[in-house]
């Protein structure tokens, strides 16, 4: 195997607003992103707009996502959190006011038994975020 596992998210229509709001709230940038109209791949035309890839990074924090051309299904995000090991105090708190936006708060970002700040929340996405940040010291 080589590097790390890249989280690659479906969503189901809301692709292009998804890339847009981790590229901003995370600072990364498009590797690139592709429609389904703009490839020769099989889909239904209310699908022409919906992302086919989506591949965004910053140094070696990445994530892939693509809009699915078929129905939802009602399990299809649980049981998967995405943990993101913080570089500070400021990114923990700036990203977790970021993803609560219009989403869930699982556990409030606080202080922890293991020495770290810590968090969960559920995106407007639906998907779960921890936010880990190890205390100095």
């Amino acid at each position: 195997m080589k590097g790390t596992i890249i989280p690659y998210l479906t969503f189901y229509g809301e692709g292009k607003e998804a890339a847009e709001f981790y590229a901003n709230l995370l600072g990364l940038e498009e590797v690139g992103m592709q429609k389904y109209a703009d490839a020769n791949f099989p889909h239904p035309p209310e699908a022409a707009d919906y992302l086919l890839h989506c591949h965004l990074k910053k140094g070696e924090f990445q994530i892939m996502l693509a809009d699915s051309a078929d129905k939802p299904s009602e399990y299809n995000k649980n049981g998967v959190a995405l943990l993101i090991d913080c570089e500070s105090v400021e990114e923990a708190n700036q990203l977790y006011d970021g993803l609560r936006e219009e989403g869930e708060v699982l556990m409030a970002l606080q202080d922890t038994f293991w020495g770290a700040k810590y968090g969960k929340v559920k995106d407007k996405f639906g998907f779960t975020w921890d936010l880990n940040c190890e205390k100095e010291g």
